[in-house]
């Protein structure tokens, strides 16, 4: 009897273990786009009011676990049951981030953002929770798509291990993704408060903290404005990647050119399409429902 409960107890241990090792071979995996779901997720995380940024950030991350644990049970039974579906939904999820990248781009260029931080300011308060209610909105809707991705390719590491290693070892990359994004996330936002500390510390502007924590106060505007970019990159990069690595044709098509160039035309292109149909579609819809 006692044998058997120690036999038990070293087979758990032996599938901690082997969950550990393939937990680690999937986080290998989804690396890259990790760094682009840091990237996109503090674009996504920026541009609030400095007492609202923690909230917000709270909030998304609160979004991103409960996309987490919707996702998770359904990639597993997709991959038990009907694994060829899986590429279509990872499709629809590079078109809305095509979509996305696309449209910050327009909005970069056709839309003047002082105004808008000048409507923002005169707008009341009601307003202003309810706009930031519909970027959080966003900004989760973002972390979905990213969050299937992850997922799916943790998954496709361990797609050869025994479904109890599988959920084990995707489960763990998905939280800990979670928790490093948007805890990276936190630290980047908070950097010019870290800084104004800094320097209440310092007796001198010689002082070593003060120099510090000017350079970190100054940094963040940079920084942030670094990050949308990059965040802007990244989704057309990861779009791009979907239909490149999913269908030959445009594989063959962009051989001749680097991968990086070849993702992002293609992500480009596919995001400037969902932006042309959805004004198409605002445009007719308005008129249909006129008469």
């Amino acid at each position: 009897m006692t044998g058997g409960f120690f036999a038990l107890f070293d087979d758990i241990a032996t599938l901690l273990d082997d969950a550990a090792a393939m937990s680690k071979v999937a986080t290998k995996k989804t690396v890259t786009i990790l760094g682009d779901d840091l990237a996109v997720s503090a674009k996504e995380a920026s541009g609030f009011a400095s007492s609202r940024e923690l909230p917000v950030l709270w909030a998304i991350t609160k979004g991103s676990l409960k996309n987490k644990f919707i996702i998770l049970p359904f990639a597993f039974l997709l991959s038990a049951f009907i694994p060829w579906s899986i590429i279509y939904i990872l499709m629809l999820g590079g078109i809305y981030l095509a979509y996305e990248g696309v449209e910050k781009i327009y909005e970069y260029f056709f839309h003047s953002h002082e105004e808008k931080k000048e409507k923002l300011k005169k707008l009341p308060k009601e307003e202003i929770l309810k706009i930031e209610k519909n970027k959080i909105k966003s900004a989760i809707m973002t972390d979905f798509v990213l969050s299937v991705e992850i997922i799916i390719m943790a998954l496709g590491s361990v797609i050869d291990q025994v479904l109890v290693i599988q959920i084990i070892a995707v489960s763990v990359v998905s939280i800990l993704a979670t928790i490093g994004v948007y805890g990276t996330v936190a630290l980047i936002v908070r950097m010019d408060d870290f800084g104004f500390k800094l320097i209440d510390m310092a007796d001198d502007e010689k002082e070593f903290k003060y120099k510090i924590g000017d350079i970190l106060i100054n940094a963040l505007p940079k920084v942030i404005r670094a990050l949308s970019v990059i965040g802007t990159i990244a989704m057309l990069l990861v779009a791009g990647g979907i239909f490149m690595h999913n269908v030959e044709q445009l594989h063959h098509f962009f051989h001749f050119l680097p991968i990086l160039i070849s993702e992002f035309i293609i992500g480009l292109c596919i995001g400037i399409i969902a932006l042309g149909i959805k004004g198409i579609s605002k445009s007719i819809l308005p008129s249909v429902s006129s008469k």
